[in-house]
């Protein structure tokens, strides 16, 4: 409609121009109608009005010339995933790294000089971001609304700002949010970082937000969840800013997220997943949903992906040692909690020093290291001493276990083993995390006690002993996630060694694989 005729009469007299106006062209916004006014294309009686406020009289004819839109944007060529497409709107899949419409530090290569190429009449509307009814930030990907009329844009944009048009997203963050909560921190410009948004209260500016979440998955070790995010309002980078605040910034967000969060992706992990409206010309209710790209799983995947720990375990005799010793001549990490001991008992060990203030020097050798053998003597005939030297020297064992874990990992170690006879005694089965995968190695008591009593020149009695203050071998090895049998010769356990690395590799596969169905089944 390039021409509107009206002619005033009792009904519509001492209304403004340029609401008569737009009571005559509904199709067109009152701000258009205003700019065209103002302009000067409108005539009341064959004389120019240039006020859109001036009140109208019964009788007079007005006629409003509307210039032809001409759009200052050029039309390109480029990819564009649509859901929908009618005479009215367009539904469309945004990808990540796409600016949605040209401004002053992008001013081209946008998406909507992108639909201006597939959909020319576009051109007809005014301003910069014809047909936008609503937008999402350049690194956040999913769904796209957009008007390709003036109608559909102002039914839309208010159907927008009362709310009713549905928006979801999938929101990858660090830590373990509550399963479901919300906040309606306000929001308003950060204060000193323009480009930023910031919690403020109403008072200093801020305008009031609401975002509710509902947790669907997190990895393993609780390090990152996924979040299904609703937001009621739509501030400027509302979903981030509030999680942010709330101690779950986005993987890869460079505005908000710390430096350890923010390299865990290569972008901000926000997809706009669901879309539900009413459509504008049929009333019919229109719902979208869409799968997020290529790069949210895989960084969700990723983030499973931490250094395997493992635990050599076994009753005395049954060839621990020797099982960790060739997976170290494979190249890895190892660490044996025996050895942790031998240094804390050496002379100026930290558990020497403490016996020596617990026992008066009794079980100290002349060099100042622990007598093991007066020390195990002292243990067997006093209870209490062997309950206060456990949990002393356990607790010393488990904190050099897990920084020798955390150092590997920071290191990037795939997989890193330690030797722990007393693991499950210790309760520690239930300690660490992530929780390691244990390993038992098996071998027929008879042949322990005989390994035993030839390599170390135990006696019967000491390795019996010895053997009592440990599970059953049958409870133990039916704690363990997995079995390795030395009962044959020395040959055989590198066989072993070898096929456990292997049942290693499949595991580790089976649950990347694991996970990475359970992700796609949230949105299929």
């Amino acid at each position: 409609m390039n021409r509107i005729e009206l002619l005033i009469t009792t009904e519509n007299a001492g209304q403004r121009l340029d609401r008569a106006l737009r009571d005559a062209a509904p199709d067109l916004s009152r701000a258009a109608l205003q700019k065209a006014v103002l302009a000067g294309h409108c005539l009341v009686d064959g004389l120019p009005a240039s006020r859109p406020d001036a009140k109208t009289r019964p009788g007079q004819r007005v006629v409003l010339q509307l210039p032809r839109a001409e759009s200052a944007l050029t039309a390109e060529e480029g990819h564009l995933e649509l859901l929908w497409r009618d005479a009215d709107l367009v539904v469309c899949n945004k990808p990540a790294g796409l600016t949605v419409h040209p401004c002053p530090s992008c001013p081209e290569h946008t998406l909507v000089q992108r639909l201006l190429g597939r959909f020319p009449q576009l051109a007809q509307l005014d301003g910069l971001r014809p047909g936008i009814v609503h937008r999402l930030d350049k690194d956040t990907s999913g769904l796209l609304l957009v008007a390709l009329t003036e109608p559909s844009r102002l039914a839309l944009s208010a159907a927008f700002a009362r709310r009713e048009v549905r928006k979801e997203y999938l929101a990858l963050v660090s830590g373990l949010p509550p399963e479901r909560g919300e906040c309606r921190e306000a929001l308003g410009r950060h204060p000193t970082a323009k480009i930023k948004m910031a919690v403020l209260p109403e008072a200093r500016g801020g305008k009031p937000a609401h975002t509710a979440w509902t947790r669907l998955w997190h990895t393993p070790d609780k390090r990152v969840s996924l979040l299904a995010v609703r937001i009621h309002t739509g501030r400027t980078h509302q979903i981030r800013v509030h999680l942010a605040h709330l101690g779950h910034p986005l993987l890869g967000d460079r505005l908000y997220a710390p430096a350890p969060v923010r390299d865990l992706a290569p972008r901000q992990m926000l997809h706009a997943w669901r879309l539900a409206f009413t459509h504008p010309g049929s009333g019919e209710e229109m719902r979208f949903a869409c799968p997020p790209p290529e790069d949210m799983p895989l960084a969700a995947l990723a983030a499973c992906r931490r250094m395997r720990r493992l635990v050599i375990t076994g009753n005395p005799g049954s060839g621990k040692s020797a099982l960790t010793g060739r997976l170290a001549v494979q190249g890895l990490p190892t660490v044996s909690a025996d050895a942790l001991v031998a240094d804390l008992y050496a002379p100026g060990g930290e558990a020497a020093a403490w016996l020596e203030r617990r026992c008066g020097g009794k079980v100290l050798a002349k060099d100042g290291g622990v007598d093991k053998t007066v020390l195990l003597a002292a243990m067997r005939a006093d209870p209490l001493l062997r309950r206060d030297v456990e949990e002393t020297v356990h607790a010393l064992v488990r904190i050099a276990i897990e920084n020798f874990w955390r150092e590997q990992e920071a290191a990037g170690a795939p997989l890193a083993v330690a030797e722990v006879p007393l693991y499950f005694e210790c309760g520690w089965q239930n300690i660490f995390s992530p929780k390691p995968l244990s390993v038992g190695v098996h071998c027929p008591l008879p042949r322990r006690l005989r390994r035993i009593m030839d390599s170390r020149g135990w006696s019967e009695e000491k390795a019996a002993a010895l053997e009592a203050w440990q599970w059953p071998e049958a409870r133990k090895e039916a704690a363990c996630d997995l079995l390795v049998d030395n009962s044959g010769p020395p040959e055989a356990l590198e066989n072993a060694a070898r096929a456990l690395s292997a049942e290693l590799e499949r595991i580790g596969r089976d649950e990347e694989a694991a996970q990475r169905r359970r992700l796609e089944e949230l949105w299929r």
